[in-house]
């Protein structure tokens, strides 16, 4: 199978899963007391119950459905996936009350695994030498879905409801599934003598120094993203003077980098081929944390939403190379379990972000909060080069 046609094919499937995922859950709180009943005043337990719920469960089960794809099929994972998700997200838009949807969201914790499945597949896939063009394109796919999400899921809601969302992310969902079945060919696996046989729960890759700096770094820059998150749309409040339609004024803010991340995205790729994805990782990890200082040093919405584009620019180079790391650094038979790896490093940090975030709120600043989110940064890119390996990742060689 071309290798294109495949990347085009699996950056569909990540934008529409991306979009099914960020489509519904801005709206989240909205849903609970309009459609489930939930106190005012109980909202926030509920939501952020139901926000970690699934983090922290897809993230358990993300490493065992990825040596799993390993031991059995990355495509097969990748439908039961796909199809999983859709029957959830249809349960979500027919429950009654905020416990049947909490128990949706653990199922569909115990159902993820779609994103690392097809990062799996496109590593198998890609030639060498456009495998950080690859990495850039399914990450742009992913940013891209992230923008679009909350801007339809705006417009389903308003136009039709909150419930309508969830029925349209489900027939998103089950229309990836179906694309996987009838278009992925799956290449023979090519037995190696010399490998151990796959555990369910195995995380002896993290004995690969290259493989534990990604999921460090993964996991870290995850956290910052989610740590300005519970206070963003109240620094933008604070920004502008008012209140007044803070739920769009934010969205777009907290967007804009996404629409950066779009564009940057292949083009960082590009430059890791050519320079390595070492470099372009530490540049990136540089770039984004200097400019997410800078973006809270004026006192202007304006100034703040373009330093956060720029910044945007920047941090796109990030997971593109992360990802690219962990594929030259690991063999052909381990690519399930290491990008399940990843997943349930960034669950962890998605999990941890706004709990640290929010506590922190009642001790410092909102610009505090989100001035730290970039400097955190700072000490991990030195982190990073001061134990780099000797060995060129761009060569394409197992790194150590």
């Amino acid at each position: 199978m071309k290798w294109k046609f495949v990347l085009a094919l699996l950056t569909t499937c990540a934008i529409l899963m991306s979009m099914s995922y960020t489509m519904l859950i801005p709206f989240l709180p909205m849903y609970l007391i309009q459609d489930l009943g939930v106190k005012q005043a109980d909202v926030d337990m509920w939501s952020g119950a139901i926000f970690a719920v699934t983090f922290l469960v897809s993230g358990i089960m993300a490493p065992i459905w990825g040596a799993l794809a390993d031991k059995k099929s990355r495509k097969l994972m990748a439908i039961r996936a796909g199809f999983c998700l859709a029957i959830t997200y249809l349960l979500g838009g027919l429950v009654s009350n905020p416990w049947e949807l909490f128990g949706v969201r653990i199922v569909q914790g115990l159902s993820a695994g779609l994103w690392p499945a097809l990062l799996a597949i496109i590593s198998a896939e890609s030639p060498k030498l456009k495998l950080g063009f690859c990495m850039g394109v399914m990450q742009g796919g992913m940013t891209a879905g992230g923008v679009l999400g909350p801007l339809f899921g705006g417009l389903l809601a308003d136009q039709f409801g909150m419930r309508s969302a969830f029925f349209i992310a489900a027939g998103a969902l089950f229309l990836i599934t179906l694309a996987l079945v009838f278009f992925i060919k799956e290449k023979p696996r090519v037995p190696d003598p010399n490998a151990k046989p796959v555990r369910i729960w195995d995380f002896s890759l993290l004995k690969i120094p290259a493989v534990k700096r990604m999921l460090i770094c993964a996991g870290v820059v995850q956290l910052t993203i989610l740590l300005q998150q519970p206070v963003m749309p109240l620094y933008v409040a604070e920004l502008q003077g008012s209140m007044d339609r803070i739920v769009l004024v934010s969205g777009i803010v907290f967007s804009i980098t996404g629409v950066s991340g779009v564009l940057a995205s292949p083009v960082w790729g590009i430059m890791g081929q050519n320079i390595g994805y070492r470099p372009v990782l530490y540049l990136s990890l540089l770039g984004a944390g200097i400019l997410g200082v800078i973006q809270v040093i004026p006192n202007s919405l304006e100034w703040f939403t373009g330093w956060r584009f720029i910044g945007g620019l920047a941090f796109a180079g990030i997971f593109p190379a992360i990802n690219a790391v962990l594929t030259v650094s690991t063999s052909a038979n381990d690519k399930g379990r290491v990008f399940g790896l990843s997943y349930l490093a960034q669950q962890l940090g998605a999990v941890f972000g706004p709990i640290i975030g929010g506590a922190m709120a009642a001790w410092f600043s909102y610009k505090f909060i989100i001035g730290l989110s970039g400097f955190i940064l700072l000490p991990l890119v030195l982190y990073l080069y001061l134990k780099r390996p000797a060995s060129s990742e761009g060569s394409g060689t197992t790194l150590t």
